[in-house]
């Protein structure tokens, strides 16, 4: 555990482009993970940081890994790995803004991406490369993403990547012959224990800096529970939550793939305006659907767990989970898209049979209170 707090940038010791790219950005004081973790990575350590959702790690671990990178060098210094590619653009957008003093080159390296032209971008040199394990995989297993000077990899949204789901590309690119002194950083808003016992593993004296199970649901965001009898009650519900509620903006979370699309073509059916997104939809259509999202242009998105994790939309005020998360952790990830930055959010979540068992555990694991929904709306106004 880090008990040194820097309560100001300029106290940090950075290089002066990247000073002026941190104020250029908007940062003005560092968040409490940034006071904490990004001093320990100007000095070349492992670290285990754990944040609540919105309170600044990707600008904690973006300062922190640009504090290392010399720009005389042309070659990859610092490996970002994400678990989708919406979250791998965000995360390239803030280091290339953060960086954007320092002469820096960045790649942005997902599936959807056309091979060559990450190929040709890497040829031509860059210090940074933000993506999705898959394509850094295979631009290492190819040759072309040369890993000699890589000084910090860093693992986002770090519990995601080391599921089942990623761990075998993770493993394989950890296995990369990487310099000794490479160092690794593991950061997510959830850190469940076997997360931990495998962080164990490949973390050498690591920086630690982790919160009680009470402390990572957010202390800004209102979160109530409507008891239903039966599932088919839900749309009722939603939709008189969507006449009665005024919200900037809404995620609507569903589990799989085809609710998402059925509840989008019932709530337009009913003349709402909205959008869905999933992880099976062409690369293009699901880029335009984020940026209206991101333009307010849409105002209304219903999500898989795609959108769980890391995504800034700074009008999001409201999450409803029409579904309740299958992975307890998925729950902190979802809220947390409300509430950005210590701003009000709410959180309604629909639940019929076993999940109200589901909402139970949340409360007990993470010591928070869900209430009931109150009948008259207009409490919520955050």
């Amino acid at each position: 555990m880090t008990d040194t707090v820097y309560e100001t940038f300029d106290a940090m010791g950075l290089p002066d482009p990247l000073i002026r790219g941190i104020y250029g950005y908007g940062f003005e004081r560092p968040s409490m993970i940034q006071q904490l973790a990004i001093v320990p990575m100007s000095g070349s350590t492992d670290i285990l940081a754990q944040a609540q959702s919105g309170t600044g790690k990707t600008g904690a671990f973006s300062i922190g890994a640009l504090s290392v990178v010399d720009t005389a060098l042309q070659a990859p210094q610092v490996l970002i790995l994400c678990p989708t590619r919406e979250l791998s653009q965000q995360t390239e957008r803030v280091i290339r803004s953060i960086g954007s003093f320092m002469n820096l080159k960045v790649l942005s390296a997902t599936g959807g991406n056309k091979l060559h032209q990450d190929i040709r971008i890497l040829q031509t040199g860059v210090h940074a490369v933000v993506g999705t394990p898959g394509r850094v995989f295979d631009l290492i297993r190819r040759g072309e993403l040369h890993v000699e000077q890589i000084k910090y990899i860093i693992l986002d949204e770090a519990d995601q990547m080391l599921e089942e789901l990623f761990s075998e590309q993770i493993r394989a690119i950890l296995d990369s012959p990487f310099p000794t002194s490479t160092k690794l950083a593991l950061f997510s808003a959830t850190m469940p224990q076997h997360v931990l016992d495998i962080a164990e593993t490949y973390l050498t004296n690591p920086v630690r800096i982790l919160l009680p199970p009470e402390e990572v649901t957010l202390d800004g965001i209102k979160q109530y529970f409507v008891s239903l009898e039966r599932e088919e009650w839900k749309l009722s519900v939603l939709l008189d939550l969507y006449q009665n509620l005024t919200v900037n903006q809404a995620l609507i979370y569903v589990n799989k793939r085809h609710k998402a699309e059925w509840l989008a073509k019932q709530l337009a059916s009913q003349g709402f305006t909205l959008e869905y997104i999933h992880g099976e939809m062409e690369v293009e259509d699901r880029k335009k659907k984020m940026d209206d999202f991101r333009s307010g242009a849409v105002r209304v998105m219903i999500s898989t767990d795609l959108l769980a994790r890391g995504i800034d939309v700074q009008q999001v005020s409201l999450v409803i989970n029409y579904d309740m998360p299958i992975q307890r952790e998925n729950y902190v990830h979802r809220i947390g898209r409300s509430g950005r930055y210590g701003k009000k959010g709410v959180a309604i979540n629909l639940i019929c049979g076993d999940e109200h068992h589901a909402l139970k555990d949340l409360e007990t694991h993470y010591s928070t209170t869900i209430s009931e929904l109150p009948e008259d709306l207009s409490l919520l106004s955050a």
